[in-house]
């Protein structure tokens, strides 16, 4: 089967990439998002995310028509939903309401032959449940839960794995896991990706795909909260943490990764969870995880009470009263914009409360904070003055380089959590 039209349902940080290579296949591509601001921004041919060269291939792919933004749900061969699954109350259970609001928004306009692929990362059975969704809405169609391989709607689970700043790359060379409810689900996925994809199209089952995503973060989650560990057993021992893991990393057999303030984003953050809602009690190694990963900011905010603490002690003679904090970066990983699920964010919003506390960010790359964090405010590179405590939470590249590792090692308080001062060079790799 040769897609002429398709649809993304979600506009933002994977389904605009993956709806722009499409386009740049010469394919037609329907862009659905409830973001009318976004939408309009789509249309004019331009982005409202930060992701490397995704600006040219967007614009490029609206002035030949081949991509077109909307609010509603058109009909087309395929469909594909990049929508959020965040969680649902404080006991991190997964929340599925946007793709059910997906699935019954698209369900009007399905026709025999349609494909339908989740590409949000889910909890395991998170297809089956939006395929009984769509055979709720439509029952004068069949599906695969109840017709197999002679259902009237092909469906599939086939997760994103792509690294935040080089999205275009890695979803045109990396592998894709394809993951049918029956056999001819996954082949019908499978010519719809080989469109971009340069990587192998790994058949498997839908709820086995969707454990995959979730197992690739865990793993991930695990081995950056043994860093964590590490960053703050050192920090009691007196030992320079970067330099610890450079050495222990020379070591043929051994990869640690860096610490740093939490974990963020909206996947390494979240997916972990999925996998101890469906299994609480077996667990055990990835619930640890994630409370070690959950707990860092909450340790960061105690180093920069402390070093507050120390600058007014330092001061008292001089009657002051105001301690002025820059917190170097928010977004949730370097060089990008993403600010959600960033422990960074947590962090400011909390040290925004301490008595006595005047907070300042430097983020680069955005031009805005969000209003959770109103009680800080926005710097360029070039208007920070060197404050009492700088706090280090981001290694975006702006950081990285002797200029400012001098500036902010003139700062009388440091705290810096991606080893942007304290790694030394000849141990950075």
């Amino acid at each position: 089967m040769q897609f002429k039209t398709i649809s993304m349902i979600g506009l933002g940080y994977i389904g605009l990439p993956t709806a722009a290579v499409f386009a740049s296949r010469k394919i037609k591509v329907i862009g659905v998002d409830v973001n009318q601001k976004a939408v309009d921004t789509i249309n004019r041919g331009e982005i409202h995310i930060v992701e490397p060269d995704l600006d040219m291939v967007v614009h490029a792919a609206v002035k030949e028509g081949y991509l077109r933004a909307t609010t509603k749900p058109e009909p087309a061969e395929a469909f594909l939903i990049a929508v959020p699954t965040p969680f649902k109350g404080e006991n991190h259970e997964p929340d599925l309401r946007y793709i059910e609001s997906a699935a019954k928004a698209i369900a009007p306009v399905l026709a025999k032959g349609n494909l339908v692929i989740l590409e949000s990362t889910s909890p395991v059975g998170a297809t089956e449940q939006m395929a009984e969704w769509l055979a709720e809405a439509r029952p004068d169609l069949t599906f695969p839960q109840t017709h197999g391989e002679e259902s009237d709607i092909r469906i599939a689970h086939c997760p994103e794995r792509v690294l935040p700043g080089h999205v275009l790359r890695e979803l045109v060379q990396n592998d894709r896991i394809i993951g049918g409810m029956t056999p001819k689900c996954s082949q019908l996925a499978c010519t719809l990706y080989k469109t971009f994809v340069k990587g192998e199209c790994v058949v498997t089952n839908s709820r086995t795909a969707e454990m995959c995503k979730l197992t690739e973060n865990s793993f991930r989650d695990i081995n950056i909260a043994f860093a964590n560990e590490l960053s703050v057993i050192c920090e009691k021992l007196n030992i320079n943490v970067w330099e610890l893991i450079g050495l222990a990393n020379r070591h043929p057999r051994v990869n640690i990764l860096q610490p740093g303030p939490g974990v963020g984003g909206h996947c390494i953050a979240v997916d972990p969870w999925f996998i101890v809602n469906s299994a609480p009690l077996e667990a055990k190694l990835i619930r640890s995880a994630r409370e070690v990963n959950d707990a860092k900011p909450a340790w960061v905010i105690s180093k920069v009470k402390s070093a507050v603490e120390r600058v007014l002690l330092a001061a008292k003679n001089s009657e002051r009263e105001i301690v002025d904090v820059v917190f170097f970066g928010v977004s949730f990983k370097a060089n990008i914009d993403d600010l959600r699920e960033s422990p960074s964010v947590s962090i400011v919003r909390e040290c925004e409360k301490i008595e006595g506390v005047r907070c300042y960010v430097v983020e680069p790359n955005i031009s805005e904070l969000p209003e959770d964090l109103s009680g800080s405010q926005l710097l360029s590179c070039n208007q920070v003055i060197r404050p009492d405590v700088a706090v280090v939470l981001v290694d975006h590249d702006e950081f990285m380089c002797d200029e400012f590792r001098k500036f902010v090692g003139g700062c009388n308080e440091i705290i810096d959590c991606r080893g942007v001062i304290a790694r030394p060079e000849t141990l950075s790799k």
